[in-house]
C-alpha cells in the first residue's frame, strides 16, 4: 500500500539505526542509567518498536561519517569535561597514551584503576570519537580485556586492537565511573599506510553494515564507506502494511494489532476490512486502479492514484457517494496517463469510501485517518515500602478512559479477579494497586500507552525484627515435657532447628504459633532430644538458640535382641553379646546365670565398657543354653533385664527344585522345605538361575521368600536355564539344593496393534494393522484375521470406550462364532474380506501366530458396515493454474491437478469443448490426480482446458487457460510515406501473426544502398509509423522493420521495396532575416520537492522539475548545509528533471533537503522534509514527539524515553544529556 505523505508542519524526525546484537561487558552501565523500554502486546511475544525522534536544536548539525553508521563524528577530547565538576574525580592511576601502528599491526592501550577505596569493580566503557560504545564492536578486530591484581588492589584494563585499518585512526576515549566519582581520559591513534597498494573500492557495497551474517561480522567497522567486502544477495523484506497484517492475521489478533497502530474504531475497521477482501475484478480502464486501502495520520496528507488505459476517458472522484470537486483540500493532478487527487491536512471526517470512474469503470478503495496516540502526561514514581503494606502506582495520560497496559518486568499484568494485581481507571488517571505487598513484588513496573510510556520501581522491603522473649537453656529429667518459648517483634512465620537440622511438627513434637509468639513443644522427652535448639524467624538473618539437658537414669537398651530377648548362637561359634547401657551417672553392671555370678575370665565372661557391657562365650556349646541376668545400678535407680542364650545350627538343604511352568521370560518352580530346620525355625528361602552352559549362578531374590513357590522373571527367551534353592534360618544358609531339569522360555508374541479400516465396498472390507510390539525369540510366522457378525453375542452392556480403557473387547463371543477369514497364514499386515452381504454390520479382530501358539486379539472398537462411503469429488486447482499458464514453444508442459472422490472417481478433459486428442496431449489419471503433458509445446495446443470429476451422480469441473506464445511474424507492407530534406517518414502494418501475444514493439533499421549494411535507427518502438531523421543527403537508403513481442524479435524482417533518395538542392536558398528571441529566463521550479518518508537501508530519491535560460546550476543542500562529494548521495539533471539518490538511509540522513537553481538572471530554491523510518520486524510506528516535565524534558521536547524508544543506545543518549545540560548551565 502506497504510504500517505505528511502534512507539511511535521517535524523533521530521525532515528538511529537498530543496534547491533552485542556482547554483555562486565562494566556496563551504572544502576539506574541503563532504561529499557519495550512495547508488549497481549501474547507472550515481544515486538521491537521503531519510533522517530525529531532532532533537538542542539542536534541540528549533521556529524560527518568518518566510520561506521554508528560513528557521529570525532569527538573532541573535551566531551568529558562538561560533566558536572562535583562528579569528577581523579580514579585513573594509569592512563592510556596515544600511539601509532602500521596497516595490519596490533596495538594495546592501557588503562590502571586503583581499587583501594572501592567496595566493587569500577565501571569502565572505551569509545571512538563522541558516541560509538566500542563494547558493541568486540571481535575478530576489537578485544576488551580486564584483571584485578590482589595484592596491589588495581583494576587494569586493556583495549587490543588487532590487525589495524586505515580508518581506525581517530580519537578515542576511556571513561571510568563508580557511583558518584567519575574520570575520564582522551587518547588519539595514528594508522600508518603500508606499502602494498591500496585495494579497489566497490562504493556500492561500501555502504553494507557489518554484523549481519556477512564474512567480516564482528570486525572492528569503523568506516563502512572505505571498507571492501564481498557483496552477498540479501532477502528484500517486503513493506509492512497495516490493513495487509490485519488481512492475513487471526481475527484472535485483531484487537492487538488495533491497538498497537493506534485503531480505535474497531467495529468500523473490521467492517472495511470485510469489504477490502472482496476480489477485485480486472478494468479494461484501468491500468492501474486504487489500493484496497489507505492510511494516514490525523493531520496529514495522502495521495490517490490511478493510471488510465486510455487518456481521453473523463475521470470524477467521489467520497461516499458524493462527487469531489478541486478546492484547496482537494487537488488535482495529470501526468501522462496518471490522474492523482491530494487530499490536504486530513481529519477524522475524511475517513471514508472513495472511488473514482472511468466511464462505466469504477475503483474504490478505503482510507483510514488514524487518531493522535495517547500521551503519558504523569509518569510513575519510584515506591518503596515494606511487606504486607498497601501499594498503589499512579499515572495519567492525555484522554479519558484510554487503553493502558501494565506491565511488570516486561510481562503484562491482566485485570483478571484472581489476580492479586487490581488496576484502577479514573478518567485519566490509571492506578495499580497490591493490597498486600509481598518481597517478590519488588520489581520494575511500567505503563505502555500507544504514544509513549513510564516506569518505576517498587521496593519492599522487610521491617527491622527485635527480639522481646528468647530462649532460656532447660534441663528436663527423662520423659518430662520440653516446653520452648520465644517471642519477636513480627508475625512471621519461622522455623526451628536441633543440632542444624531442620525439626518438621509431627504427633511427638508440637509446634505452635499465634501472633508474635512461638513455642515448641515435646510432651515426653527422651534421650535423644537432648541438644541445642534454635528458632529462626522466615525471611531474617537471625537465630533464637538455647540448649536442653536430659537426665537419664540407668537403663538397658535390648532394641535389637529378639523376642523374650532371645540371643541364638550357632553351635561352635563365639558368641559376644554387646548390651548398650546409658546412665548418669555411669551405672555398675553385674551378670549372673542362675544364682551364679559370671566375673571377668574364664570361657563365659563379662566385660565392662563406658556406654555397653558384653557377655562373652567362647566356642559356644548346647548346655550354654539358657537365662542369663544384667543388672546396671546408679544413684538414679537401678534396670535389670533376663537375656535367653539359644545355640542352634544352620538347616539341611532342600530337595532340587520342580519347574511346573514356562512362560516368555518367567517360569514357576515349587520346593520342599530341608528335612531339618537345624533348631530353628526357617525364615525363607534364596533362589539362584544360572545358563545350562555357564557356571555362575545369578541371585534372583535379595528379600527372603516365605514359601515353597516362587516365579522366576526377565529370562531371555529361546535360552536353556537351570535353578536351585537355598534354606535360611536364624543362623544363616544352608548349602544350595541341586539344580533343577533345565527348561527354555517361550511365548507367543503381543497382540497386532494399531488395527484399523483401510477400505469399505459393498461385498468387501479391507483391514491394515502394524506388526505386534514384542516378537520373541519364536519369531513371527504370520497372522490370522477373525469376523462374526454383529447381533451374535454382542455385549449390550459395556460401552466401546469403556471397553477400551479397560483393555477388554468391545463383545463377548464364543470361539466358534468367530469366522476365519483367511484359512492360511498372511504374512501381510493388510487383508481384505470378500463376499460380505452388503448393508450388514461385522466385527473384526486380528491374532499373530508362531510356534508358541497365537496371541492375544487385537479388536476393531466399532462394528464396520459393509457399504461403499461416497466422497464426492473435489478438484484442488493449483493456485498457479487459476492464471493464464504461459509457455513458449517448444518447451515442455506438464501439470499435476491433485482431485478427491470415492468410488472410482471418472476424470475426463476437453481442449475448446472438444475432446482432447491424446495423440499429441498424454493425459494420465490415477486414485488422486491426473496429469497433463506435453512433451513440445505448440501454438496449437494453446486454448481452454476443461477438467471433469465424476463419481456417480455428482461432479466437479474447473478450467485451465494455457497458452503458447512465440515470436511474431515480420509486418506487413513497409511505405516510404514522404521524403524531404534529410528526413524520411515511414508507415506499415502490423503483423498478421503476432505470435500468439500481443506485439510490445518495432525495430527499425536502415542501409545505404551501396553498401547493404544495416544499422538499427530505433527500438521498442509502439507506433506503426516513424519518421527517420538526420540521414545523409547525397545517399539512398532502404529500410526494414522488424515485430517484438515477449518472445522477442520475428525472425525475419519487411523491406521497403523502395528506395529513399535523399537529394541535394539545386539552388541556395536564401533564409530570411529574423531578429532573436529572448528565452532568457530566470530559476522557475515548476514541480517542488514533496514531504516523503524513507525506509532505512533502502535507497530514496526527491524530484522536482527546473526551467531557466540560460541553464540554471543546481545544487543540493541538507538543513542549509552544501551536499559535496558525498558518496552517499548521487544527483541528476535531465531535461530539467533534477533527482537526488539517497542510498540507503540511515534514521541521521532524516532532515530538511533543499534544491537551489541558480542562473545569471537569479535564483530559486525549494525545499522538502525527509522522515527515514526503521523496521523493526516488519512493524512502522511513525509515533509522535513527548514531552515529560522534570529533569527528563530535552529541547523541543525530546526526552530520554523517546530516545530510548527511537533505538538510541543509552549511552548516546546519557552523553547528549550531560550536553545539554552543560548548555543550560552556562546559559544561566
Amino acid at each position: 500500500m502506497p504510504e500517505p505523505t505528511k502534512k507539511d508542519e511535521t517535524e523533521n524526525e530521525s532515528a538511529p539505526p537498530p543496534p547491533e546484537k552485542t556482547t554483555p561487558q562486565e562494566g556496563g552501565n551504572e544502576k539506574g542509567k541503563d532504561v529499557v523500554i519495550r512495547e508488549m502486546t497481549s501474547s507472550s511475544d515481544e515486538d521491537d518498536t521503531s519510533v522517530s525522534t525529531p532532532p533537538a536544536d542542539g542536534m541540528s548539525k549533521p556529524a560527518e561519517r568518518k566510520d561506521s553508521v554508528w560513528s557521529l563524528g570525532e569527538g573532541a577530547p573535551e566531551e568529558s569535561e562538561k560533566r558536572d565538576d562535583t562528579q569528577r574525580s581523579t580514579l585513573f592511576i594509569e592512563k592510556p597514551q596515544s600511539g601509532t601502528v602500521s596497516v595490519g599491526g596490533n596495538i594495546t592501550f592501557i588503562a590502571k584503576v586503583e581499587a583501594k577505596d572501592l567496595l566493587r569493580k569500577p565501571n569502565v566503557k572505551w569509545f571512538k570519537g563522541k558516541w560509538m560504545d566500542l563494547a558493541s564492536k568486540a571481535g575478530k578486530h576489537l578485544q576488551l580485556k580486564e584483571s584485578f591484581e590482589r595484592h596491589t588492589k588495581i583494576h587494569t584494563f586493556e583495549m587490543q586492537i588487532i590487525k589495524a585499518k586505515e580508518n581506525y585512526a581517530g580519537n578515542y576515549r576511556c571513561e571510568v565511573s563508580y557511583k558518584d566519582k567519575f574520570d575520564s581520559c582522551s587518547f588519539d591513534l595514528e594508522v600508518t599506510e603500508s606499502s602494498q597498494a591500496a585495494p579497489s573500492i566497490d562504493i556500492r557495497s561500501a555502504f553494507k553494515r557489518s554484523g549481519e551474517g556477512q564474512d567480516d561480522a564482528g570486525e572492528l567497522d569503523f568506516s563502512g564507506l572505505l571498507k571492501r567486502r564481498e557483496i552477498k544477495p540479501q532477502e528484500e523484506e517486503p513493506e509492512v502494511d497495516v490493513w495487509e497484517l490485519l488481512k492475513n492475521a487471526n481475527p484472535s489478533e485483531y484487537e492487538k494489532i488495533a491497538f498497537q497502530y493506534g485503531i480505535t474504531d474497531l467495529r468500523g475497521m473490521l467492517k472495511r476490512l470485510k469489504r477490502m477482501r472482496r476480489e477485485v475484478k480486472k478494468s479494461a480502464a484501468f491500468a492501474k486502479g486504487l489500493d484496497p486501502a489507505y492510511q494516514v495520520d490525523k493531520g496529514g496528507k495522502v495521495r490517490f492514484m490511478v493510471e488510465l488505459a486510455d487518456p481521453t476517458v473523463e475521470l470524477k472522484w467521489y467520497k461516499n457517494g458524493q462527487e469531489i470537486r478541486p478546492s484547496a483540500k482537494y487537488i488535482f493532478e495529470h501526468k501522462g496517463n496518471q490522474r492523482i487527487l491530494f487530499i490536504n491536512n486530513c481529519t477524522m471526517t475524511d475517513d471514508a469510501r472513495y472511488y473514482v470512474t472511468a466511464g462505466d469503470e469504477k475503483c474504490s478503495t478505503e482510507l483510514f485517518v488514524r487518531d493522535p496516540p495517547i500521551l503519558v502526561t504523569k509518569g510513575l514514581e519510584d515506591t518503596s515500602t515494606y511487606v504486607g503494606e498497601r501499594v498503589e502506582l499512579s499515572c495519567e495520560v492525555s484522554e479519558d478512559d484510554a487503553n493502558v497496559k501494565w506491565f511488570r518486568n516486561g510481562v503484562e499484568l491482566s485485570n483478571d479477579p484472581k489476580s492479586r494485581y487490581r488496576i484502577k481507571v479514573e478518567g485519566k488517571k490509571h492506578t495499580l494497586i497490591i493490597e498486600e505487598a509481598a518481597k517478590n513484588d519488588t520489581a520494575t513496573y511500567s505503563v505502555m500507552t500507544t504514544g509513549g510510556q513510564s516506569e518505576a520501581k517498587l521496593s519492599v522491603d522487610l521491617r527491622p525484627l527485635k527480639i522481646s522473649l528468647a530462649l532460656e537453656d532447660q534441663t528436663v529429667r527423662l520423659g518430662q515435657e520440653i516446653h520452648l518459648k520465644c517471642e519477636i517483634s513480627e508475625n512471621v512465620e519461622g522455623k526451628w532447628y536441633k543440632n542444624g537440622q531442620l525439626i518438621e511438627a509431627s504427633d511427638r513434637v508440637k509446634l505452635y504459633h499465634k501472633g508474635r509468639i512461638h513455642r515448641f513443644i515435646i510432651p515426653v522427652s527422651a534421650v535423644d532430644d537432648e541438644g541445642e535448639y534454635m528458632f529462626v524467624p522466615d525471611a531474617y538473618n537471625i537465630n533464637i538458640p538455647c540448649k536442653v539437658h536430659i537426665v537419664d537414669p540407668p537403663k538397658l537398651h535390648l532394641d535389637g535382641l529378639g523376642e523374650n530377648n532371645t540371643v541364638t548362637v550357632v553351635a561352635g561359634n563365639k558368641l559376644r553379646l554387646e548390651i548398650p547401657i546409658s546412665g548418669e551417672p555411669p551405672p555398675k553392671v553385674f551378670w549372673s546365670r542362675g544364682d551364679k555370678m559370671v566375673t571377668d575370665s574364664g570361657r563365659i565372661r563379662a566385660e565392662t565398657y563406658p556406654d555397653s557391657s558384653c557377655l562373652v562365650i567362647d566356642a559356644a556349646e548346647r548346655d550354654d543354653s539358657g537365662p542369663f541376668r544384667i543388672t546396671l545400678k546408679n544413684e538414679a535407680g537401678e534396670d535389670t533385664a533376663l537375656i535367653n542364650i539359644k545355640v542352634v545350627d544352620v538347616p539341611d538343604p532342600p530337595q532340587a527344585p520342580n519347574v511346573t511352568e514356562v512362560g516368555e521370560d518367567w517360569c514357576i518352580m515349587t520346593w520342599e522345605p530341608p528335612a531339618n530346620d537345624g533348631g530353628s525355625p526357617i525364615l525363607g528361602y534364596f533362589i539362584e538361575r544360572k545358563k545350562k552352559q555357564s557356571s555362575r549362578w545369578m541371585r534372583l531374590n535379595f528379600e527372603l521368600c516365605k514359601e515353597t513357590t516362587f516365579e522366576p522373571k526377565k529370562m531371555i527367551e529361546g535360552v536353556a536355564y537351570e535353578v536351585r534353592v537355598f534354606a535360611v534360618n536364624a543362623i544363616g544358609m544352608s548349602k544350595p539344593s541341586m539344580p533343577s531339569k533345565s527348561f527354555v522360555p517361550l511365548a507367543v508374541t503381543s497382540p497386532p496393534t494399531l488395527l484399523a479400516v483401510d477400505t469399505v465396498t459393498d461385498t468387501t472390507v479391507t483391514m491394515k494393522w502394524r506388526p505386534p510390539d514384542q516378537i520373541g525369540a519364536a519369531g513371527l510366522d504370520g497372522y490370522v484375521v477373525e469376523y462374526c457378525f454383529e447381533g451374535n453375542g454382542f455385549s449390550q452392556g459395556i460401552s466401546t470406550d469403556l471397553s477400551e480403557e479397560l483393555g477388554e473387547p468391545p463383545f463377548n463371543l464364543e470361539a466358534d462364532e468367530w469366522i476365519v477369514a483367511n484359512p492360511e497364514l498372511t504374512d501381510k499386515t493388510k487383508f481384505t474380506i470378500s463376499g460380505l452381504p452388503t448393508g450388514s454390520k461385522i466385527l473384526v479382530r486380528v491374532k499373530a501366530v508362531n510356534a508358541a501358539g497365537e496371541s492375544e486379539p487385537k479388536y476393531y472398537p466399532q462394528p464396520i458396515l459393509v457399504k461403499e462411503v461416497i466422497e464426492p469429488p473435489k478438484i484442488r486447482l493449483p493456485r498457479h493454474l487459476k492464471q493464464t499458464y504461459t509457455r513458449r514453444v517448444g518447451e515442455t508442459v506438464n501439470l499435476v491437478i491433485p482431485f478427491q472422490g470415492k468410488p472410482r472417481a471418472k476424470v475426463s478433459w476437453e481442449k475448446n469443448g472438444s475432446p482432447i486428442d491424446k495423440n499429441e496431449i498424454n493425459i494420465r489419471n490415477t486414485e488422486n490426480d491426473t496429469i497433463i503433458f506435453i512433451r513440445k509445446a505448440e501454438r496449437g495446443h494453446s486454448g481452454e482446458y476443461n477438467m471433469k470429476v465424476e463419481v456417480e451422480n455428482l461432479v466437479d469441473k474447473a478450467t485451465i487457460d494455457i497458452q503458447i506464445v512465440d515470436r511474431p511474424g515480420p509486418p506487413e507492407v513497409v511505405t516510404i510515406e514522404d521524403v524531404w530534406g534529410e528526413n524520411v517518414n515511414l508507415s506499415w502494418k502490423p503483423p498478421k501473426d503476432d505470435g500468439n501475444a500481443a506485439i510490445t514493439g518495432y525495430t527499425i533499421q536502415k542501409a545505404d544502398k551501396k553498401s547493404m549494411e544495416w544499422f538499427t535507427v530505433i527500438e521498442h518502438y509502439h507506433r506503426t509509423s516513424a519518421t527517420i531523421n538526420e540521414l545523409v543527403i547525397g545517399n539512398e537508403y532502404y529500410f526494414r522493420i522488424f515485430a517484438e513481442n515477449m518472445c522477442g524479435l520475428s525472425e525475419d524482417a519487411t523491406m521497403t521495396k523502395e528506395s529513399a533518395l535523399i537529394a541535394k538542392d539545386g539552388k541556395v536558398y536564401k533564409y530570411p532575416v529574423y531578429d532573436d528571441f529572448d528565452f532568457s529566463e530566470r530559476p522557475l521550479f515548476t514541480q517542488p520537492l514533496v514531504n516523503t518518508f524513507a525506509v532505512a537501508g533502502y535507497n530514496a530519491t526527491l524530484n522536482c522539475s527546473v526551467r531557466g535560460n540560460p541553464k540554471p546550476k543546481i545544487t543540493w543542500m541538507k538543513n542549509k548545509v552544501l551536499i559535496m562529494n558525498d558518496p552517499r548521495y548521487r544527483m541528476f539533471s535531465n531535461q530539467g528533471v533534477c533527482t537526488l539518490e539517497i542510498r540507503k538511509p540511515s534514521p541521521y540522513d532524516g532532515g530538511t533537503y533543499s534544491c537551489r537553481a541558480v542562473n545569471e538572471l537569479g535564483e530559486a530554491e525549494v525545499e522538502c522534509k525527509l522522515e527515514v523510518r526503521v523496521i523493526y520486524h516488519g512493524v512502522i510506528n511513525p509515533g509522535e514527539p513527548l514531552s515529560l516535565a522534570g529533569d527528563n524534558q530535552l529541547h523541543s521536547g525530546l526526552s530520554f524515553f523517546r530516545l530510548l524508544m527511537d533505538g538510541v543506545p543509552p549511552h548516546i543518549i546519557d552523553s547528549y544529556m550531560r550536553e545539554v545540560q552543560g548548555d543550560k548551565t552556562e546559559g544561566k
